[in-house]
Parts: C-alpha cells; structure tokens; sequence
C-alpha cells in the first residue's frame, strides 16, 4: 500500500506485526474541580482519606499486576506512584490548607500537586518531564475518588487503543482486555506504549502528531507496526491486502518458530549470531523462546530508568546476575550506563546542544564513582564467563585507556574483598560516532569487541537529527557514506581479530540484512521478536552472494541506486521464501 492514499496515515514503526480491529478512543477523564467553599473541614479530610484510601488500594492491584505482566522491576514504578500518596509533607500540607482555606478538597488536592508538576514540567530534562505525567494520573485518581466516581472508560476486548498519549497504568491496564495494537499521537521508540508493546508482541504504531483525530469510535483500522501505517476504514481492495498478509503472517509465524533451535547459517555455511537487545526484563521470555544466541545489548539506563536516583551496587548485581543465569551459556553484553543527551542526567543539566554534550562514557569518567558502581557489579556477575562489558559514546583511545584502568582498579578491590569474578571478561566498544569509526583500526587493537551502534553514528555521520521532521528524511540508512563507513569498521576490526555487531535499528531492517552479512559482521542484535524472521533470510542466502551484494553496493554513489539493488536482491533471491511479506 502506498502511502499517499488518503485514508493511510504514516507514524514510526514502534512494534512490528500487523493487525485488523476497530478502534477504541482512549481519553483520560479529566474532572473540573473549582474552589467552593465548605463549612465542616472534618468532614472534607475524613473524605479526602477514604479517596487516599481507595487510590491505594487500586494502585495496588496495578502494581500486582505490572509485577505479573512485566516483572517486578518495571513494576517498581506504580511502588513509586503509592509512597508520594504517603507522602507526609504533601497529605500534611493539603490538610493543613483545607482548615485554613475552607475549600473543598478536590480543589486543594489539584492546586497542590499542580505545583509539582509545573517544577517538572519546567525541568530540561525529558525523564522528569515524562514523570509529570505519572503525577498527573495520581492527582486525576484522587479527585476521582473524591468525587466518588467510577472510572467509566470499559474497554471491550480485541481492539486497537487509539490515543493522545499512554501511561504505565494504562498499558498494564490494557493487558487485561486482548488489546490487538496500539496508535498514538506522542511518543516514540522508547515511549511506554512502544515498549510495552514490543514486550507483548502488540503491532504499535506512535508518533502521529494529532493525526489520531481522523479516527472515530469504531472505525476499523488495520495497523501495519512494520512499516508504521495506520488504515483507516479500508476499501474492499485493501481489506483484501491485508487480509491476505495477514493469513500469509499467521502461517508463516508458526513456521518461523520452527527454526527456533536451528543456527543463523547462509546456504553456503556461514553462521551469524543473532542476539537480542533487551529493554525491560520481562523480554526475555519472548528472547529465549525466539532462540536468540544470548543478548547483544542490555541497555542498563532503560532497566534502571524508573529509579528516582542511581542503583546501588548490590541492586545492580542482582538484576544482571539473574539475566546471566537465564541466558547462559550464551553470553550477555552489558552496556555501561549511557547517560546524557535525551536520557536521564544525575543532575538537571542544560546544555546548548546535550547530543554533543556530557553524555556516555564522557559522564561515567567523570564520575568515577558512579562508574565503579556498576563496575563491580558486572564484574560481581561475570563468575560464569558469560559476561561482556560494553564503553558507549567511545571518541577516543584515551577513554577506552581510562576505562580499562578503573576495571583494573575495580577488579584489584573485589580481589581485596575476597568477590570471585571473570577475571579475563571481555571488554568491548560502541562505534556510534565518526571518530570512532575512522580510528576503527586502532580502537580494534585495545578491545575484544566492537558493537556498531547505527541509529547515532548514522545521525552523527549525515549531521541529521532523526526526530527532528523537517530533516528526518535526510536519515538514510543506505547512505553511500553509511555503507563505506560500516566497510571500513568492519574490515579494520576483522585485521585485528576484533568480533563485530551491530545493535542499531539498521541490523533489523530485512532489506539490509543480507548487505551486513556481505559486509562481514559476526553477529546482529535486534528485539527478541525480530529474531526469527532475520534466522529465515539468512538461512536462504548465501555468503558469496552477499559478498557480491556488499561489493556491488560500495560502487554506488546515491543512496537510491544503494536501496534499489538491495531491493532487487531481495525481490530475486527472497521475496517468494518470504512470501511477499514486504
């Protein structure tokens, strides 16, 4: 389907899959509330309790069941959400207001956890801004429950959530009614819904910006969360395309978990690992049933997101033992904290242009201690040899040099603290920025392993913000400098011996696949869900032919001539094993 068609609109791909539903308009109930004027304040606070009451006690089974639906870490959040409503200083001061003022206490309890909000919201840091929205869906619960009202939003099952934007407590909320597939205005990747979403194996489609308000209750939309379209309303002919996709997915799904335990192996007998990037812990079920050769990013700030300070050491190192154990012996790559830039600073800093500021391993030098930390704790759950340790934001051999220094020194201090652990773990870089790429040969000499992190280098490379939509299409994955670039890391790092992957959103695109295999990489990390569809491409093709491919492609000199001869190839060489999935 092409997207110019009037009934097709155009979002970023957040969960791929694809499903056919209606519509459910999701709103969040918001309640008037003005400040009248009350005689008996003994009365508003005993009130004002039970509704404190009734908010725990919901905020309760939500959290039973994140705890269920996503585990206990990414659960901890709703933890988060019922101790502000034992807050002291916060219920105090509302009391305190209700005598003095004599307002009704829906008025006092908005006024009041307004003015939390608006610090967050004046914040210049995107992780406190998003947090503003999980105390919105706090204040908006206990004036509810002061109101006595019953949360009047009964969703029926199979159908796709359409919505402005979507909270923690609404994506666990959704878990228990089928919901098929998710829309929104807001939000992008590594948004709640998207997340959550890839989680589940939900199709997502997020990122429309107020085109969400073309759909009506009950319009039928099919959401295509591998291309990021949202039909509404199909004709006759599109129903029947999608329909027929949609039968061809099912079949083929079922014959894609076939190839669960067999390797990633081209015709011609060469096996490229396939490992998964884990964002939340509950995806390793979906990873170990996919049959991913271990995980190939553990994004540590994404697990540790929901944290209102930094883990300890100790809570670091139960969470990245229990990962080891669940995949062993295939290995597990931790990558250090990479902080800064859109991600969440320890202090609300502002910088003029933060993708270029204090961030990644520029952040974790300077705070050694911080460094340390999560050191110890990966090397404390390295005991099985199934640990790999990853730099990010790498610009530089001497920050690799000072790196590899305070392993040194964190090592000699679990040796002092009689803590057993991998003393040979392997440590490796993240080339996502031009300088890294063009000292490839020389990093490679330092390090056991090099991971290509595509969605930055490739921002860095063309100076291209992604999410920026005035720009966004110069972001061309198939940039002839993109392609020469990945050459170069590739061929410098395979003189040294060094194992390359890659973990950006390229390693999952199907039509670059059989390019990276040409190309040389060891082994592509991409979600669990991914996983079985890359397995299928590269067991149908063969290692001479994508070098051919690779070759071929380095000669173009437009991004266009790259993407039509991969198409070609595909369309030649794949397109009847896929079955015209694409």
């Amino acid at each position: 389907m092409k997207h110019t068609e009037e009934n097709i609109i155009h979002g970023i791909a957040a969960a791929p899959g694809l499903v056919i539903a209606p519509a459910y308009l999701f709103y969040k109930e918001t309640e008037e509330v003005k400040p009248e004027s009350i005689t008996d304040s003994q009365e508003a606070i005993q009130n004002l309790d039970a509704a404190l009451w009734q908010s725990k006690k919901e905020l309760k089974k939500i959290f039973e069941l994140a705890v269920d639906k996503l585990g206990e870490r990414r659960a901890a959040i709703f933890e988060a959400q019922i101790m502000i409503l034992d807050d002291p200083i916060l219920i105090d001061n509302i009391k305190k207001r209700i005598i003095n003022e004599k307002k009704v206490p829906e008025f006092i309890v908005y006024d009041e956890i307004s003015k939390y909000q608006k610090i967050m919201n004046e914040s210049l840091e995107p992780y406190m801004k998003e947090r503003s929205h999980d105390i919105e869906d706090i204040k908006n619960r206990i004036i509810r429950n002061l109101k006595k009202k019953k949360w009047q939003s009964r969703i029926t099952n199979d159908v796709v959530v359409v919505s402005h934007t979507i909270s923690p407590s609404d994506t666990v909320l959704f878990t228990r009614v089928n919901v098929k597939g998710y829309v929104t205005d807001l939000g992008g990747l590594t948004s709640h819904a998207a997340i959550v979403a890839r989680s589940l194996n939900i199709p997502a489609v997020v990122g429309l910006h107020g085109q969400t308000s073309r759909i009506h209750e009950g319009d039928l939309l099919v959401v295509d969360g591998f291309h990021g379209d949202v039909v509404i309303n199909p004709t006759e002919a599109q129903l029947n395309h999608y329909k027929n996709r949609l039968e061809v997915l099912n079949k083929y799904d079922a014959e894609l978990l076939e190839l669960r335990n067999k390797p990633a192996l081209t015709t011609d007998g060469k096996e490229i690992k396939l490992m998964a990037n884990l964002d939340i812990t509950a995806e390793i079920d979906i990873l170990i049933q996919n049959g991913a050769n271990g995980i190939g990013l553990l994004r540590t700030e994404q697990i540790f997101e929901e944290y209102e300070v930094f883990p300890e050491e100790e809570e670091q190192y139960q969470v990245y033992k229990s990962l080891a154990e669940k995949v062993y012996p295939e290995n597990i790559i931790i990558r250090a904290f990479d902080i800064g830039g859109d991600k969440v600073l320890p202090v609300d800093l502002h910088e003029p242009n933060p993708f270029l500021g204090w961030r990644g391993i520029r952040l974790l030098l300077d705070n050694p201690y911080l460094f340390k930390k999560q050191i110890k704790a990966v090397l404390r759950a390295s005991v099985n040899k199934n640990v790999m340790f990853m730099l990010p934001m790498i610009s530089s051999i001497s920050e690799i040099r000072k790196s590899k220094k305070i392993i040194e020194e964190c090592k000699l201090e679990l040796e002092h603290e009689g803590v057993k652990y991998d003393n040979n773990i392997k440590i490796g870089i993240m080339v996502e920025i031009p300088s890294a790429a063009v000292m490839a040969n020389v990093f490679a000499q330092e390090v056991d392993f090099i991971s290509i992190g595509t969605n930055d280098l490739i921002q860095y490379l063309l100076a291209v913000d992604r999410g920026n939509e005035i720009v966004s299409k110069y972001y061309q994955e198939f940039h002839p400098s993109v392609i020469k670039t990945l050459h170069y890391i590739i061929k410098e790092g395979k003189r040294e011996n060094t194992f390359i992957s890659m973990c950006g959103e390229m390693a999952a695109d199907p039509y670059a696949v059989p390019l990276l295999v040409g190309l040389g990489l060891d082994s592509l990390s991409v979600s669990p869900a991914t996983i079985p569809l890359l397995k299928k491409i590269i067991r149908n093709i063969s290692f001479k032919d994508a070098e051919e491919l690779a070759n071929e492609c380095l000669t173009y000199p437009t991004e266009e001539e790259v993407s039509s001869c991969l198409r070609k190839f595909f369309k030649d060489k794949l397109q009847n094993t896929l079955q015209n999935l694409f």
